[in-house]
């Protein structure tokens, strides 16, 4: 409970939130890279997942070769680009290692969103004269919206929580603040960083709620018929 209280009393602190090293500081560092990668993810990721599901091929060779990335540690491809020549190139490891960690869901999502598609609607549009392009993005890519922005979520909400691996890399971001606190042998400070993170992350979840909400009846279906 002390240390908890010790954390708290850290973050009433107004001098922990100005300066280079303050809180908003690094909490715009962590945001600025969250949304690179996720912009960065979703380029790679959701172009291919939406034509391999409207092409019904190699998607899913594609899906599993993605997720056997998630069974590589994060920051064990981080340690592994930081010895390649890309180490030399700032927060270059950490993007690509983040990139790499975020394509698996929202490929998979995107993917299984375009085959879940109902195969009559797809006829139908077929039989209309539509080309295939116009299928992909007037019919079955408004249909599986759903499921890609829920890739979107799940990838965003990682990448919120491992973006702090880029201050083991001389990165920016929440993570210096906890390894301030290990290198200052400081628990409270550690917690507290824990916890900028963490509120972080549902403030972000938060956010894909609020949108889900909003958004038209069609675009919060499931996607499951």
């Amino acid at each position: 409970m002390n240390t908890l209280t010790d954390a708290w009393d850290w973050l009433a602190d107004s001098a922990h939130w100005a300066g280079d090293d303050g809180i908003w500081h690094r909490l715009t560092q962590h945001l600025l890279l969250t949304v690179v990668c996720l912009l960065i993810s979703c380029l790679i990721a959701l172009p291919v997942a939406l034509v391999l599901g409207h092409l019904g091929k190699g998607g899913a060779l594609a899906v599993n070769i993605s997720n056997v990335g998630r069974a590589v540690p994060t920051f064990a491809v981080l340690v592994l680009l930081l010895l390649t020549p890309l180490g030399k190139w700032g927060e270059g490891p950490t993007v690509v290692a983040l990139v790499l960690f975020a394509v698996p869901p929202l490929l998979t999502n995107a993917y299984v969103g375009m085959r879940g598609v109902d195969r009559s609607v797809v006829q139908a549009a077929r039989g209309m004269g539509m080309t295939g392009r116009q299928m992909l993005w007037r019919v079955e890519a408004p249909l599986a919206l759903p499921l890609i922005m829920s890739g979107v979520r799940i990838a965003a909400v990682q990448l919120v929580a491992t973006a702090t691996i880029a201050a083991l890399a001389g990165g920016g971001g929440l993570g210096r603040i906890i390894t301030a606190g290990f290198n200052l042998a400081s628990t409270p400070q550690v917690v507290a960083g824990a916890v900028l993170v963490a509120v972080f992350a549902l403030l972000v979840e938060g956010v894909f709620e609020a949108v889900e909400r909003l958004a038209p009846g069609w675009a919060r279906k499931t996607g499951k018929g």
